[in-house]
């Protein structure tokens, strides 16, 4: 019987379960660099929250823009309502706010510019919206 050159501690019984390649045809096979990977798990996290809180801070801005102009709405809409009004108003339609008096309005459907003589102080153009405030379309 021949002897075996290759040292029986060398050898393995299992050789598909070594961690590591076990002849020269093996898959070559890296030790995984966990660090690195975490690592990387945390940048693209960081990337991809910094991008949702930009743009939660786009709808802030937006909304902090939105409020004045509903709160204009709100007002102009008040003192609309408190003029005296010998029509009824139509959804989508511009009538004209004038001042009469102090505290004393009066909404028209003729423009400033359409009379001749105007005896009040023109105020604003409001368009009736569908939720029944007022948008001003000319100051």
């Amino acid at each position: 019987m021949e002897k075996n050159p290759i040292d029986k501690d060398k050898i393995a019984k299992n050789p598909h379960s070594l961690e590591y390649a076990h002849n020269v045809g093996s898959a070559v096979i890296k030790p995984i660099d966990k660090g690195r990977i975490k690592g990387l798990a945390v940048k693209a996290m960081y990337e991809q929250t910094d991008l949702q809180l930009s743009q939660i801070k786009e709808q802030i801005d937006l909304l902090a823009h939105q409020a004045p102009a509903i709160q204009d709405r709100v007002y102009i809409s008040e003192k609309i309502y408190q003029a005296e009004c010998r029509f009824k108003p139509l959804i989508g339609k511009t009538y004209h706010l004038y001042e009469t008096g102090e505290n004393q309005w009066l909404l028209s459907m003729i423009a400033p510019e359409e009379w001749k003589n105007c005896p009040h102080s023109f105020v604003n153009s409001a368009k009736l919206l569908a939720d029944h405030t007022w948008d001003v379309v000319k100051e």
